[in-house]
């Protein structure tokens, strides 16, 4: 089944969330699932023991990134609450990892994706769950409102 407006779930039709704006989301979502995957993925694999805690971090936020651009791509509002959730969730990590990495630097002797709250990655970890949950009220919303 394709996510289209057409499409209909068990509870009514599916809100499609890859239009407009959530395009780019799930381009730049995808992206940054690609990079955080590679990245940790060689981390893990040749550097572990040097800075356990910064490349465990870096692999959750692949996983996170790679969920939300999942439940974007599939629509519907279930996928678009469990986005919602995951991208409050990702950004409380930014915050928390971003303050963390700022206060206290000899706890990850190497950076994560969101080290600096995602400085590596040009500030896109901390302004990328923001634009997903303003994104994902506004489709809400959209929803909500009857069709003319």
């Amino acid at each position: 089944m394709t996510a289209t407006d057409t499409d209909t779930e068990e509870t009514g039709p599916r809100t499609r969330l890859v239009k407009g704006p959530g395009m780019l989301l799930v381009w730049l979502y995808g992206v940054m699932s690609v990079g955080a995957v590679s990245r940790s993925i060689y981390q893990i694999a040749t550097e572990y023991d040097r800075a356990p805690l910064a490349y465990s971090l870096s692999a959750v936020a692949a996983v996170v990134y790679a969920f939300i651009t999942y439940t974007l791509v599939r629509g519907g509002e279930t996928a678009r609450r469990a986005a919602l959730v995951c991208c409050a969730a990702e950004l409380a990590g930014v915050l928390i990892v971003g303050t963390w990495t700022v206060v206290e630097p000899s706890a990850f002797p190497d950076s994560t994706v969101w080290s600096a709250y995602g400085m590596g990655y040009i500030f896109i970890p901390v302004l990328l769950p923001v634009t997903g949950m303003l994104w994902l009220r506004r489709s809400r919303t959209d929803v909500a409102q009857p069709a003319a």
